[in-house]
């Protein structure tokens, strides 16, 4: 299901998405999502990152192994939601 958002740009940002939809061969609205996408997953990222550290700073005597820890953070930062 897709929807329509209508954004109101500079001039100036309009000519540089033009110039990266050409660069790329594809529909401006394909370099929004893209951009988008790029941008929600640096936040999913950033936020493991310090799900880590607050586990790294809790002194647990014996942790999980990288691949359970890798999964529980994926449960708890999952793209379901910036929550």
């Amino acid at each position: 299901m897709t929807s329509r958002l209508d954004v109101r740009l500079e001039v100036e940002h309009r000519r540089r998405l033009e110039e990266l939809a050409r660069d790329r061969g594809v529909p401006i609205s394909e370099v929004v999502r893209s951009l988008i996408d790029g941008a929600y997953e640096g936040v999913l990222r950033e936020r493991r990152r310090q799900a880590a550290e607050h586990l790294t700073r809790m002194n647990i005597e014996d942790p999980p192994d990288p691949e359970s820890l890798s999964r529980q953070l994926e449960e708890a930062h999952e793209p379901g939601g910036l929550h």
